[in-house]
């Protein structure tokens, strides 16, 4: 076996070993493991016992997926199966995204049970979700760096995307109660592969995606994947026939050399531009409470005017340097720039839309950011004092520079004049600089039992251009707690206790350092179980997340605070992977009960008066967090290269109102809480693919039924936006 082959196998084996014997994941998994053990023994044989001819080994080759069950993560700041980490982790894989035709970020997240979408707000337009009832606009991540600005994010440069839940802010920094969403990129492989994708559909569809590795050497390689779609819509303005319209596309270039040396450097550089009409859906009736039907759900305000253009560079250096067989340190170097501007018209309730725009009203933003993040990590195995212990120490700083404006219209009410360049006065600007220290510690103190201690200290000095909030500091610590219990290789019990904190600061520029910054613990209860012979999860979590000082990231709102402090109860369900050779799953459930325990104030900051929200909010379920959610995706292989598949996503309805109201007469009639309310919905969709070793063709169907529903909701309430209706899609896949 040359040297180089064998580096390659023991690195792939260390991707998945654990304290304990390494269990079976699937089948072929099992297989290349039991191959490269043998190889390394004979590796470790004296040359002159026994003479082995040379096999050369492609780590790699061929990407081997994990399925719908993903069985690596670094969610938790270590390369470890998501079955260990003591905290409910969903992770989305790249076959997921690929069976479903998925292209967005927000359509993958459709398989993430407790997830809700929040339509474009006034300054927050772009990927916008709640999770168990709360808010993630500051917690998206790329590669376990923060990717908070806003813009509309891609899947087809992503490998797999992880969903931490609950409190995280020791392993990632300020963050909520809800969890953190990080996308992970695809990086280069050793052995040269290609694939090209193209797509049709219904309103438009079009897209073409590329996916080229190149090995350039025994350690070097390079990845390059391409991404161009279009697509239309079911909804159109019946004045001038524009419709919602996507059009993005982009390249994400990565150059590895050292792979599987003590010294591993990767180069990415990712880059998207969009150029959308976006879509701020329809009115809610208010009489009804529920979306209007004076206009029908088809109807667009937008005109062929509107506009939503955003470009988005991300340059990342990684070194990973191995510092013995139990320790490495990973460095991450970034510099992201994200350039945003938009005209968008959010709909009337009473005017049919016009072909100048003049109905409805106009939702603009022009937005600069810059962010430079240097973040590394140490990691390590050691045995003290008869324990076995898994530690993590860090630093991370991070500089932000953003700046904002409104768009200015030129000539109102005469066609388009407004252009992305043209701002109506000054930026608002917000320059901010952190930096934090971390460490954490898993000590197996006795057989099979394991206790997870963390805490990391941030601080954070923010300047502002708003009059209102001046400057802004924080000083900050997040504690991390875990118990594991092991019963067997394939059994984990845990409790947890995570907390988190957040100033906002990035989300808006309201309050300055009048109130606390957002403060969030969570307590979770769970079990994981690994079930046929390794090949599906199973996991169960009982939670309770608590957030107080919870903060409006509406840079329209007159007020920063929402509720004083809020409580979500949760219980959540949870399988992915094979129960046949033949047949895998992918599916979450998820029940919330969620209340407002304390309403908000609010503090003038130029007059120091104090309003208090509306005391019959106390007590009342939290917007846009349904009861109910569930999600399932399952495929048949049923021979002969034919595979069968389909599933649903399902949630309850959700409310859209602001809870800061002083005086709440609008949201009480008779007596009864009625606020704006989007219904409870049922999606399916379906999959036939025909799939050979060189090609595959695939159809899509979503939205089956072509039911109307509605999948994201304005938080104060003014307007909802429908789901897609049907659509199909033929998709075409050649590898070589």
């Amino acid at each position: 076996m040359t040297r180089a082959a064998f580096a390659g196998g023991q690195r792939l084996r260390a991707c998945f070993a654990r304290s304990a014997p390494v269990r079976p994941l699937l089948p072929l998994s099992a297989v290349m493991l039991a191959v490269l053990s043998l190889g390394a023994q004979a590796q470790s044989t004296p040359a002159q016992t026994t003479t082995l001819p040379t096999v050369t080994v492609k780590a790699n080759q061929e990407a081997q997926q994990d399925g719908l069950r993903a069985t690596t993560t670094r969610v938790g700041k270590v390369l470890q199966d998501p079955h260990d980490v003591p905290q409910a982790v969903t992770t989305v894989t790249n076959a997921l995204l690929e069976e479903q035709q998925v292209g967005s970020l927000r359509e993958a997240l459709r398989n993430v049970s407790g997830l809700s979408f929040n339509a474009a707000e006034g300054g927050r337009s772009g990927d916008n979700m709640n999770l168990r009832g709360f808010y993630t606009f500051g917690d998206m991540y790329l590669d376990g760096i923060r990717d908070t600005a806003q813009y509309n994010r891609e899947t087809f440069n992503l490998e797999q995307i992880d969903v931490l839940r609950g409190s995280a802010a020791m392993l990632f920094g300020r963050g909520q109660a809800g969890g953190v969403i990080n996308q992970v990129t695809k990086t280069p492989l050793l052995g040269d592969r290609a694939k090209l994708t193209g797509s049709v559909g219904t309103d438009d569809y079009r897209e073409l995606t590329g996916d080229f590795n190149k090995e350039l050497g025994d350690s070097t390689a390079l990845r390059l994947n391409l991404m161009k779609r279009d697509e239309g819509s079911w909804r159109s303005n019946p004045a001038d026939g524009a419709e919602a319209e996507i059009h993005r596309e982009g390249v994400g270039l990565s150059l590895v050399t050292g792979l599987y040396t003590d010294n591993e450097f990767t180069l990415n550089h990712y880059y998207l531009k969009t150029r959308d009409n976006a879509d701020y859906g329809i009115s809610f009736d208010p009489a009804t409470k529920r979306p209007t039907k004076k206009f029908s759900a088809d109807t667009f305000w937008g005109t062929n005017d509107t506009f939503d253009d955003s470009e988005t560079a991300i340059t990342s250096l990684v070194h990973q340097h191995k510092l013995s067989a139990q320790a490495e340190i990973r460095t991450q170097l970034r510099h992201a720039s994200y350039d945003r501007a938009y005209w968008a018209q959010a709909p009337d309730r009473n005017l049919a839309p016009s072909f100048d725009a003049s109905t409805g009203s106009a939702k603009t933003r022009k937005t600069d950011t810059e962010n430079l993040t240097l973040q590394s990590d140490l990691t390590a195995r050691a045995s003290l004092f008869g324990m076995k212990h898994e530690l993590l120490a860090g630093f991370e700083y991070l500089k932000e520079d953003s700046s904002r404006w409104a768009l200015l219209d030129l000539d109102p009410g005469a066609g388009r004049f407004y252009r992305a360049s043209a701002t109506s006065g000054p930026a608002t600007t917000y320059q901010g600089d952190t930096i934090a220290f971390y460490g954490q510690d898993t000590i197996e103190f006795i057989p099979n039992w394991k206790l997870t201690l963390g805490a990391r200290r941030d601080e954070l000095d923010a300047d502002y251009s708003s009059l209102t909030s001046p400057k802004l500091s924080f000083g900050e610590t997040s504690v991390r707690t875990g118990l594991s219990w092991h019963p067997t290789d394939d059994t984990h019990y845990y409790v947890s206790y995570s907390d988190s904190f957040s100033p906002t600061a990035d989300l808006y520029q309201l309050s300055g350092g009048s109130y606390p910054a957002e403060r969030s613990q969570v307590t979770e209860l769970g079990a994981k179980w690994m079930l046929m012979e390794g090949d599906l999860a199973l996991r169960a979590a009982l939670y309770r997340a608590d957030k107080e000082w919870e903060r409006s990231t509406d840079l329209e709102s007159t007020a920063a605070i929402l509720t004083r402090k809020r409580r979500t109860d949760g219980f959540e369900l949870e399988a992915a992977g094979r129960i046949t050779p033949n047949w895998e799953v992918f599916s979450g459930f998820s029940l919330m009960d969620a209340e407002i325990l304390e309403v908000a104030e609010n503090r003038n900051a130029q007059t120091g008066v104090v309003t208090t929200a509306d005391a019959r909010l106390k007590g009342q379920r939290p917007r846009n967090t349904p009861k109910l959610t569930f999600n399932l995706w399952s495929t048949y292989a049923l021979g002969g290269g034919w595979k069968l598949g389909g599933g649903v996503e399902a949630k309850s309805d959700r409310y859209a109102y602001s809870p800061s109201t002083a005086n709440a007469n609008n949201l009480f009639v008779d007596g009864k809480f009625r606020p704006n309310t989007a219904p409870g919905y049922a999606r399916w969709d379906a999959m036939l693919a025909y799939e050979q070793k060189s090609w595959a063709a695939r159809l899509n169907v979503k939205n089956v039924f072509d039911r109307l529903y509605y999948d994201a909701v304005y938080d104060n309430g003014g307007f909802t936006v429908p789901g897609t209706g049907r659509a199909v899609i033929l998709t075409g896949e050649y590898k070589f």
